[in-house]
């Protein structure tokens, strides 16, 4: 069975938005999930300068990849997001709240230049253990 324990060395500030590090013991299989943004049913950028939405599109989109592989959103110990914009920051941590709680998993998150497409504001790549 797949343990998935979050942790935190006593000297490292333990932050409450995320886990600074997450222990898997006792894996099976291992998902990797590649950048998801927010499409729409034709492959376009969906949600057009809508931030929250497109969050909550790319949440829902790493959740079903992850439940196709066989896992749960509890199966995931690491994101990496990418906003084109750091300020969207605020508005990313009450939808990331809405999939994952107030801790897990562990977690990066940078502003980059720009996506693959000048329309997409966020995409995030996760780690799934099984």
């Amino acid at each position: 069975m797949v343990m998935i324990q979050p942790y935190c060395a006593k000297d490292v500030f333990d932050p409450p938005a995320y886990s600074q590090a997450v222990k898997v013991t006792g894996a099976q299989t291992i998902l990797f999930l590649s950048g998801q943004v927010a499409y729409d049913e034709k492959g376009n950028p969906a949600h057009r300068g809508d931030f929250t939405a497109q969050a909550r599109a790319v949440f829902r989109a790493i959740k079903a990849q992850v439940e196709a592989g066989g896992g749960t959103l509890a199966s995931i110990v690491k994101l990496n997001t990418y906003l084109t914009d750091i300020r969207h920051r605020a508005d990313l941590v009450p939808v990331r709240e809405e999939f994952f709680g107030k801790k897990m998993p562990a977690s990066t998150l940078v502003a980059v230049a720009a996506l693959a497409h000048p329309d997409w504001l966020i995409e995030v790549e996760a780690i799934a253990v099984v």
